[in-house]
């Protein structure tokens, strides 16, 4: 079974995400053993940030690295597991609210398809990049 990463560089959609995890040097981590679940935004939702957003970010490593991390929590959380709890602790430190069950909602994100399962973890897409606060 493939990575979470290897998943990601194999799915259409996830470019911008691919370049950040990439750019803040975070490949090898997503790809160590686990288990991991990420709430992974894909492409339209990194370009509905504002203009030259992603762009700053890449150039800032540490920030970026922060703000994915926060898209990362330890642990299996298929969708019915989340719909058991209101908030989960990310792998940089803040809060996640879990705010809605149909549809699924993480903070102000929609999940678009959830349970993608690879042999480190779990994968959500969300439709929307969250931040910390």
């Amino acid at each position: 079974m493939a990575t979470i990463v290897d998943i990601a560089l194999k799915t259409p959609g996830f470019e911008t995400l691919v370049a950040a995890v990439q750019a803040a040097n975070l490949v090898e981590t997503l790809q160590s053993e686990g288990p991991f679940t990420v709430f992974a935004p894909n492409d339209d939702a990194f370009a509905k940030l504002p203009p030259n957003t992603v762009n700053n970010l890449v150039q800032n490593p540490p920030q970026l690295g922060r703000i994915l991390c926060y898209h990362v929590v330890s642990g299996l959380w298929d969708a019915a597991q989340l719909q058991t709890v209101s908030e989960l602790v990310s792998v940089e430190g803040s809060p996640i609210p879990i705010r809605s069950h149909n549809p699924l909602e993480i903070k102000n994100a929609t999940v678009l398809a959830e349970d993608v399962r690879a042999s480190n973890g779990i994968i959500h897409v969300i439709d929307t990049v969250i931040l910390m606060g």
